[in-house]
């Protein structure tokens, strides 16, 4: 993988809560492609995102789906399109399930994939694992926003 991350790449000023590498309260995750359609991002938690003792807060769980999930549909429509920057992408539609308690003691992994998309949209389905077991999944569409809306142009 490369050291600088998608977010490092794309948006160093972005401040989002989930993957802005500005927002120094943040969860800052970083995602690196694997191929067109598929991203991976490898995360650790802080005793601060506890749900109760051992477990991530499930808020937290789907934050680290969403933002991942969000970014791999920006590189994937960044490749699709042949542009050198990333369209700036929003959720539209995300849905969650916490398939079992996610533990705060080990490094997580969030893959992503995109399913189905055309030139401004994308279906997204990822999964967050720990200790080799998956713990949460997410199926999501996201969609390039134009200019006029408040996210354009945010990385």
């Amino acid at each position: 993988m490369d050291s600088k991350s998608l977010q490092e790449t794309y948006a160093l000023e972005g401040m989002c809560f989930g993957c802005g590498p500005k927002n120094d309260k943040g969860l800052r995750i970083r995602s690196f492609a694997e191929d067109d359609n598929a991203c991976v991002c490898r995360w650790r938690p802080q005793a601060h995102h506890l749900a109760f003792p051992g477990a991530l807060n499930g808020g937290i769980c789907a934050t680290l789906l969403d933002c991942h999930s969000n970014w791999t549909t920006a590189w994937h429509l960044m490749r699709k399109l042949g542009a050198a920057y990333p369209p700036s992408t929003v959720t539209a539609e995300l849905a969650v399930k916490l398939l079992r308690p996610t533990p705060m003691d080990d490094e997580l992994i969030v893959r992503g994939r995109v399913v189905e998309s055309s030139l401004n949209r994308a279906v997204v389905e990822a999964q967050l694992e720990a200790k080799g077991k998956v713990t949460v999944t997410s199926s999501a569409v996201f969609v390039a926003v134009k200019e006029g809306h408040p996210a354009f142009h945010r990385w």
